[in-house]
């Protein structure tokens, strides 16, 4: 059913629960950790660049003197940093209730991250991957403890190249972003299967933000295609980012949420709106596509996921 009203002030009290976003000091991800820490929200902000986190502290601090923030280095696109990140977090931490995987980067020139793969791949899938399966100890010592990966409409237009998934051979941007939200999606619903399989007490939920006006499309596609989205596009039709965070908000608070769910907002074609469940694209719900994807990313990243189950 559409949560019409859904608004950030139905998000529950969060106190003396412990998240962390990736991306967390722009966009989406600071419209969440913003929201998050109103509620009380203990929240660590995982970022590349720790002086644009600590500004996004400053900011969210100035509204709210007693938030709970913390900023840590985090670089998706360099699995030695995410592994780094979780040998640090596994020491200051016990647990971990929600880890949002929001980052992400959108349609450069082709790059390569520090291992050598397709940057968007890298970033957007494969750093929350490994950081996912590297924190998935802490998230089961979490109460009601759940993995938010976030999508895109874009996924319903992906296909993943599993005989080309760096653009060795021909790179197209835009391609090469629907894959890895492509790839988010197969590995939030995979997740979930092996999740409720082992008898987990960790929830994977979907999300996405439909769209809405982030750095993405002003820092992340090539000049045209900037020109586009950010300056013609944006100002006509995209969302805030205070509403396009509502469906990862949603999916990461709401009592209602179950393992498995896909949220995204409720208008039309999924661009803007309040948090509904939403459906998805049939492929990224495909057994054998999750099963090849788990693979590919197990042998990229050298990250083996071990399950718990419920006490």
């Amino acid at each position: 059913m559409t949560q019409q009203r859904w608004t950030i002030d139905r998000i529950p009290d969060q106190s003396d629960r412990v998240f962390l976003v990736t991306g967390a000091n722009s966009g989406l991800g600071l419209a969440t950790t913003r929201a998050l820490a109103r509620r009380g929200a203990h929240v660590i902000l995982a970022v590349r660049d720790e002086d644009k986190g600590r500004r996004a502290v400053a900011e969210i601090t100035a509204e709210q003197p007693d938030a709970k923030l913390e900023v840590r280095h985090l670089d998706l696109a360099d699995l030695d940093s995410v592994h780094a990140f979780a040998e640090g977090m596994r020491a200051d931490h016990s647990r971990l209730d929600v880890l949002i995987n929001n980052a992400g980067v959108m349609a450069p020139p082709r790059s390569l991250s520090a291992q050598g793969y397709e940057l968007q791949f890298a970033a957007n899938h494969l750093g929350h991957f490994a950081l996912t399966g590297q924190l998935l100890d802490l998230l089961g010592a979490g109460r009601e403890p759940r993995v938010v990966t976030v999508s895109s409409v874009n996924h319903r237009q992906g296909r993943l190249f599993f005989d080309d998934l760096h653009g060795e051979r021909r790179y197209k941007p835009m391609a090469y972003y629907n894959q890895s939200k492509l790839a988010n999606a197969v590995f939030g619903h995979a997740l979930h299967l092996r999740l409720t399989e082992a008898g987990s007490p960790v929830r994977s939920v979907l999300a996405h933000p439909g769209y809405t006006a982030t750095n993405l499309q002003l820092n992340g596609p090539i000049a045209l295609w900037s020109v586009v989205f950010g300056r013609i596009c944006n100002p006509l039709f995209a969302q805030r980012p205070a509403d396009g965070a509502l469906s990862q908000l949603y999916a990461a608070t709401d009592p209602s949420v179950r393992g498995g769910e896909f949220i995204g907002p409720g208008g039309p074609a999924e661009l803007r709106g309040a948090p509904q469940r939403v459906a998805l694209a049939p492929g990224a719900s495909d057994a054998e596509t999750g099963r090849r994807l788990w693979e590919v990313s197990e042998q990229l990243t050298d990250v083996r996921y071990v399950f718990r189950t419920s006490v």
